[in-house]
């Protein structure tokens, strides 16, 4: 029986040029490793694409709605819940987590903050069940000795289990984060180049005229990417209200999914860069462990090729020195589309996806 508790993740995706993740002056985001400058995608970007994908819906069910904008949250809820509960309790509820004595149109909570439905639901059950003349106060010691239920809601809101949630009243939940997510770095220096770019009036045009309508500059460049995530699956049993092993390492498999095949939105109807990972090595092992000192000295560009397959060499013999030196015993495997001499290695992500589910285990062939 496998009784590891953190599930390693490690990727290595390769962006054709892009500029996948701005900054507030319209730059790539970018970060100093190694003395040299890397791209960056930042994990807040990762984690909505994650979050708002339709793999997420799929396999996950529908996310949690982050706002603050309380009048346009209540709107929403009050159609989402309308055939379980009246628009009064809908507004009362929200109203008593936002610790608001009225929700207007334009009012604000103190914080933006991810709102589930299904706990939002619970929480209008409450309210029903109480006395109609109940306090705040109350209300809230009645939400209070429900935290199990307002825990096992989050089967349905798995974003907030595995991103967290910091309080932002007495009514809403703290949840601690299950999984944590990197920035993704390239794994080699990058000098980013500048587009200058114009659009054409056509009307303009017509008359005889050259002139653009717009100019303007944009940054992108291309690299080579790691991903880390790191699971805690005994955190995340509790963050689902008590759920199974076999539960967490379902969203395990559906975790390495998604960080091998989904990617930030930002400028792609302009470059398009919808690449897939090249690496997928995933491991149980009794802490987290970042892999990301393979890449501490940047990868050079050999005489012939690019940066991917050195990039996979480096992380596949850094990720041995560490068992080796440390006297590791995690569980590993891993999936390529390059020419790799990886023990116990796996021909597909769904394989390595199963090894997931099966507790770090290959499925016996029929």
């Amino acid at each position: 029986m496998n009784t590891k508790n953190f599930l390693n993740l490690h990727i290595l995706i390769s962006h054709s040029p892009s500029c996948l993740n701005r900054d507030d002056m319209n730059m790539q985001k970018s970060a100093i490793f190694g003395g040299t400058r890397r791209v960056r995608i930042s994990s807040q970007s990762l984690k909505r694409a994650i979050r708002k994908s339709d793999y997420y819906r799929q396999h996950l069910g529908e996310p949690s709605v982050r706002t603050r904008e309380l009048g346009n949250l209540r709107d929403h809820y009050i159609d989402e819940l309308k055939d379980d509960y009246p628009a009064e309790t809908v507004t009362k509820a929200i109203a008593l987590i936002a610790e608001k004595d009225l929700i207007e149109d334009d009012t604000q909570a103190a914080a933006l903050a991810p709102w589930a439905a299904a706990e939002l639901a619970e929480i209008c059950r409450i309210v029903n069940e109480a006395d109609k003349e109940a306090s705040a106060k109350q209300l809230k010691n009645a939400v209070d000795s429900n935290l199990k239920n307002l825990r096992n809601t989050l089967n349905n809101a798995v974003d907030i289990a595995l991103s967290g949630r910091m309080a932002t009243s007495g009514l809403m939940t703290s949840v601690d984060g299950a999984m944590a997510l990197a920035h993704t770095i390239t794994t080699h220096a990058v000098d980013a180049d500048i587009d200058w770019f114009t659009a054409v009036d056509d009307l303009i045009e017509e008359e005889g005229e050259v002139g653009a309508g717009h100019l303007n500059t944009q940054e992108f460049s291309a690299g080579v990417f790691y991903r880390y995530a790191s699971l805690n699956l005994n955190q995340l049993q509790e963050n689902l209200g008590g759920a199974n092993r076999e539960q967490a390492l379902d969203i395990g498999r559906h975790l390495a999914h998604m960080l091998a095949t989904v990617v930030p939105s930002a400028k792609q109807q302009t470059f398009a860069a919808h690449n897939l990972a090249d690496v997928v090595v995933a491991s149980f092992g009794d802490m987290p462990i970042s892999l990301a000192n393979a890449f501490e000295e940047p990868v050079s560009k050999p005489r012939t090729g690019g940066f991917l397959k050195p990039s996979a060499e480096k992380l596949i013999a850094y990720w041995q020195k560490l068992q080796q030196g440390y006297g590791l015993d995690d569980e590993a495997t891993c999936f390529s589309t390059l020419d790799l001499a990886v023990d116990g290695a796996v021909d597909s992500l769904t394989e390595l996806e199963n090894w997931i589910a099966n507790d770090g285990a290959h499925k016996e062939q029929d």
